[in-house]
């Protein structure tokens, strides 16, 4: 059998003990949930879950700049990368020496059924992988349920201050908020991180996020975004739980639910 990656390259089942580098944080979490954590042998240091498992896996730097030299000394069998948070140039070099590079994508919330049985397939994973995605789908419908039976919102997502940089619509995390009833603005955007105009975006918005990655953002700077803009509704949000894909994204969405039904009463 065949599983396909983001760049439509087939990938069969591996044969052997697989030795896998992970320079994408949310793919890192779900290989150790998948129980594949004792086949890592490579990690960036933004994979911080979880932590009793990857404390063990040595760092190679960053999803960008990440040591190639060391990565070759590992002797991987198995590279995982993605698409938005690795630059094509360094991945293009692993090809030389990685014999199974993995080209991940996910771009809207049910593709991480996709994920989970592509990893499990390769990996011998697949009792696993369906676990995850009855997971999955319990808490989807969960979301869906709650989100139904109220008003969609339009919501502005900040990732970063001063350019304030917010989300498209084509991205992963719009299609998350979107989940839950949240349309983010800008409605149309050539750029999938904008920068935006603060006062007349936020003025717009029914509710202002502002997320914990990768800005971190805290209760002061909602503080003064609310002082600098008074009469505008603003939260902080947990953007692991709205960006992370993988296994993450199951407890995502319950985050979304229990967040959307708490931000209507309140």
């Amino acid at each position: 059998m065949q599983w396909s990656d983001a760049l439509g390259k087939p990938h069969t089942r591996f044969p052997g003990m697989p030795r896998i580098v992970s320079l994408v944080p949310s793919l890192t979490e779900l290989l150790v949930d998948l129980g594949l954590g004792e086949r890592l042998v490579g990690r960036t240091g933004f994979c911080i879950h979880p932590r009793p498992v990857v404390r063990r896996v040595p760092k190679l730097g960053g999803t960008n700049g990440f040591d190639i030299d060391k990565l070759r000394a590992l002797q991987p069998t198995h590279v995982l990368v993605n698409i938005d948070e690795n630059r094509r140039e360094e991945v293009e070099a692993l090809a030389d020496f990685v014999p199974h590079l993995i080209v991940t994508h996910p771009l809207a919330a049910r593709d991480n059924l996709e994920l989970y049985r592509l990893l499990g397939g390769i990996f011998g994973r697949e009792k696993e992988a369906e676990a995850l995605c009855a997971d999955f789908e319990r808490a989807w419908a969960a979301l869906g349920t709650l989100a139904h039976g109220r008003p969609r919102q339009r919501v502005l997502y900040l990732i970063w201050r001063e350019p304030w940089l917010s989300v498209a619509r084509d991205t992963y995390i719009s299609h998350m908020l979107a989940a839950a009833g949240w349309d983010t603005l800008p409605q149309t955007s050539a750029i999938r991180y904008p920068e935006v105009d603060l006062p007349g975006l936020a003025r717009a918005a029914e509710i202002v996020f502002l997320s914990s990655e990768p800005y971190p953002f805290r209760a002061q700077h909602l503080r003064q975004l609310t002082e600098r803009l008074p009469g505008i509704r603003a939260a902080l949000i947990d953007g692991e739980m709205v960006s992370w894909y993988g296994s993450r994204a199951i407890c995502g969405l319950a985050y979304l639910r229990e967040l959307r039904a708490s931000l209507d009463e309140s």
